[in-house]
């Protein structure tokens, strides 16, 4: 989960930085992914109704309300007000459910992350005298902004309504793939207006946006842009916008650079804020609507990474009139093809979990290409994508353990085959001619750690889906994998570890970088490579030398081999051995040899004792309080950070699957929930979200491009998938209820199946995983050593 406290600036060395008519809708809007015809039918209704987007609005969710069709550029979405942005942790997503008041509505938003940019082209709608700044959130009435109310709010998977109770507007947002669609019904008797704010964003501080524009054009269509120096430093976006009503008069602001204008303009002469352009640093600019009051308009916004006559031709290519219901039906129809994905049959608010679990899975990573095709890469440079869709906003960190392994099973090959295009490109284009760290708006932030568009790109291609240049993919992650520069890379390569004297964070970063390796080494060796397949096998193992057979625990070494001291096992923090987490949290990472694993434990009754350890320690929140990262703890388990998802899944290895179904219990029981502050921790472009789909239907991918998921235990009396390969595969837990929480048999198509694990190849054929539940554990089923899942140390039988 990336924290503001965690960015650099790049240098030359970086740190880390929605029937037929329906479905002309969608291909009108954009959406060129071929997909089946979408199944208007009753599964697929109820799945829609089951999304509940306000979860993960309020606690430490970091989710947003508004409008966005699966993977969409545009993501539509109400922001609320605080006093100030620099506080903004909270308002990554620019709403929390907890607030009162709306500053407007603006159209790039992430969803689920720790550290947040974007906030792009802000519109509010008002009704009476128009006020230029947002405002103070305790005197209402002092700002543009407005209170509002959740009685009457509505947020539905690509729709969103809510009153501005201050202005009595009725506003509701929609969205296409690259436009945002607005809808306001002005009250009588009051000037209509709408304003467009390019000054505000998430985490606001003086500098940000480094130039602007705005101007209205002779045919009423409003165009502009803006360059920020935020996350992403360089970042550039242009918009169009149109609306139904014509415009009847403007003022264009510049707010840093304008004198008051009480007594402006002086007799004859001309308003300077009529101008037709303008540019600056601080621009807002208001437009009157003479015929509007009292009356319904419709406003669209697109937006384009490359010009802004790019942003007009999205806008004709995508939303050529003003039809409001229209994009709204479209982009509800492609909701419930995405969600279809999966059918469940479970108690409603069960039900609501998961299908709103399921559509967090599906907004990221976002489209980032124009109709055209072009797009813009890291080198800041407008690229065109040829045969492929280009995608951005790769939360790689985060997203490769579950949310990336879930994609590859609920949407279209082509889908996947895009992103790794997309990330193909990125490494093209990349100054330092790497893969993707944390990128978005095609901008790289060097946020986090490890090279993780690796093990996507493995693990994608170990499942045979291979719609790239298979040859220039491994060349990709050999070069990540072998970038000095980054994050101690070089000592990695000299010394088999990260220096802690030389690198911060040199425990995870060593474990991290293991495992990434061993995902190249898996898909060099299926390629025939054996030189890189050896290389790299090679240093899959140097998770070795982050062990202290001593403390048990893995820690950093300095360059002369020594453990740094002293050592603190519950330290955290930054300048600490640890990413996000402490010794407790990250001593487990080592999802490709957990055999291995168990041995330098002293054996696998060992690693049991010291998992139960995690979680049955007595923990004081408080010592946290310096990390706003690790939440959702039970013992020093912290299911609120990546680096505790698969600890769970450990005892299985270990020879005792009855242990993860009883973790997973505590997990699911204490972590998620069908209310807005239902995550325990950020969502993170939908891997907390991911690890609940995959959990919930009964298995989970602990170690990405081995083709193995871990049977945990199933939460659903029956769901099925509806595979990209047009095959339906099944899980049925028959008795499951809170009284029967443990697996006693399980039948795959009909045969016993007695081991931990079930592999890719099997679900993708379709058929029935059948579960038969019961009060108590069965400590003999999925014990033996061949009954185990994958480690690159092996096990008997294995």
């Amino acid at each position: 989960m990336p924290r503001l406290a965690r960015q650099t600036t790049p240098s030359p060395v970086p740190r880390r930085l929605f029937l037929l008519s329906a479905l002309c809708i969608w291909a009108m809007a954009g959406m060129v992914v071929a997909a089946p015809a979408p199944k208007a039918d009753a599964a697929a209704a109820r799945a829609y109704a089951s999304v509940d987007p306000f979860i993960g609005t309020g606690g430490e969710g970091h989710t947003f309300p508004g409008a966005v069709v699966p993977f969409g550029m545009v993501q539509l979405s109400p922001d609320t007000q605080i006093k100030s942005r620099k506080e903004g942790y909270g308002w990554a997503a620019g709403y929390r459910y907890d607030d009162k008041t709306i500053t407007g509505f603006s159209h790039t938003h992430f969803s689920g992350t720790g550290h947040s940019d974007l906030g792009d082209v802000l519109v509010m709608p008002i009704a009476g005298e128009v006020k230029l700044e947002r405002g103070d959130v305790g005197k209402p009435g002092s700002g543009y902004m407005s209170r509002f109310s959740h009685d009457g709010e509505i947020a539905q998977p690509g729709y969103y309504a809510v009153t501005l109770q201050d202005y009595a507007i009725r506003a509701e947002l929609t969205a296409s793939a690259r436009v945002g669609v607005h809808r306001y019904q002005f009250p009588k008797g009051k000037p209509a207006h709408v304003l467009v704010d390019l000054r505000t964003s998430m985490y606001d501080y003086p500098g940000k946006v480094q130039w602007s524009r705005m101007r209205l054009r002779a045919d009423g269509t409003v165009t502009g842009f803006r360059e920020t120096r935020g996350w992403a430093p360089g970042r550039q976006l242009y918009f169009a916008m149109r609306f139904s009503q014509p415009v009847s008069g403007h003022q264009f602001n510049d707010t840093e650079q304008d004198v008051p204008y009480k007594g402006f303009p002086p007799p004859g002469e001309k308003d300077p804020r009529q101008r037709a352009q303008i540019e600056g640093r601080q621009l807002v600019g208001a437009f009157d609507f003479d015929g509007a009051a009292g009356k319904s308009m419709v406003v669209k916004v697109a937006i384009s990474p490359v010009s802004e006559d790019s942003a007009i031709a999205n806008l004709d290519a995508e939303v050529p009139g003003f039809d409001f219901d229209g994009v709204r039906n479209a982009a509800k129809a492609q909701w419930m093809q995405a969600l279809g994905a999966v059918d469940v049959d479970a108690p409603e608010a069960q039900r609501r979990s998961f299908y709103t679990a399921l559509y967090h899975t599906l907004m990221g990573p976002s489209l980032f290409m124009d109709s055209d095709g072009r797009y813009r890469g890291p080198d800041n440079a407008v690229h065109k994508a040829e045969g492929f869709t280009h995608y951005s906003t790769f939360s790689l960190w985060d997203t490769y353990r579950a949310l990336h392994p879930l994609l590859t099973l609920v949407q279209p090959e082509q889908r996947n085959n895009d992103f790794i295009n997309s990330l193909l490109a990125s490494h093209e284009h990349s100054p330092y001619g790497v893969l993707p760290v944390w990128a978005f708006h095609g901008q790289e932030t060097w946020c986090m750690i490890g090279y993780h568009a690796v093990p996507v790109i493995a693990d994608a291609y170990m499942k045979g889906i291979r719609g790239y240049d298979t040859n220039k993919a491994l060349k990709a992650m050999v070069d990540s994998a072998s970038y000095g520069p980054y994050d101690g890379i070089a000592q990695y390569m000299q010394l088999g570890y990260v220096p802690i004297d030389e690198e911060g964070e040199a425990a995870s970063k060593t474990l991290e970088y293991a495992f990434d390796d061993w995902t190249i080494a898996r898909m060099a060796e299926s390629m025939g490579n054996k030189d890189v397949a050896d290389k790299f096998g090679k240093r899959a193992a140097n998770w070795r030398h982050a062990f202290d057979e001593k403390t048990g625990f893995m820690r950093a070494r300095k360059r002369d081999g020594s453990f740094r001291e002293p050592f603190d096992a519950t330290a955290s923090g930054y300048g600490s051995d640890y990413t996000e987490g402490n010794a407790w949290q990250y001593s487990w990472y080592v999802p490709q040899d957990v055999a291995g694993l168990a041995a330098a434990h002293g054996g696998e009754d060992k690693l049991v004792a010291r998992l139960d350890a995690v979680f049955d320690a007595k923990v004081d929140p408080k010592i946290f309080e310096h990390m706003e990262d690790i939440t959702g703890l039970i013992g020093w388990y912290a299911h609120g950070n990546e680096p505790s998802h698969h600890v769970a899944y450990l005892y299985a290895y270990a020879g005792q699957p009855w242990r993860t179904q009883e973790r997973l219990g505590q997990i699911m029981a204490t972590q998620y929930a069908a209310r807005p502050d239902g995550l325990a921790g950020n969502d993170d472009l939908g891997q907390m979200s991911a690890w609940y789909v995959f959990t919930a239907l009964g298995f989970y991918p602990v170690a990405p491009a081995s083709n193995e998921y871990i049977i945990g235990r199933p939460f659903l009396p029956r769901a099925s998938l509806n595979l990209p390969n047009g095959k339906r595969f099944t899980v049925v837990a028959e008795g499951l209820d809170a009284a029967h929480p443990y697996i006693g048999r399980a039948m795959l198509n009909g045969k016993p199946l007695e081991r931990a694990f079930i592999r890719h190849e099997e679900i993708m054929a379709g058929g029935e995983l059948h579960f038969t539940m019961q009060a108590q554990a069965d400590k003999a089923w999925a014990t033996g050593a061949a009954e185990r899942p994958y480690s690159m140390s092996g096990s008997a039988g294995r």
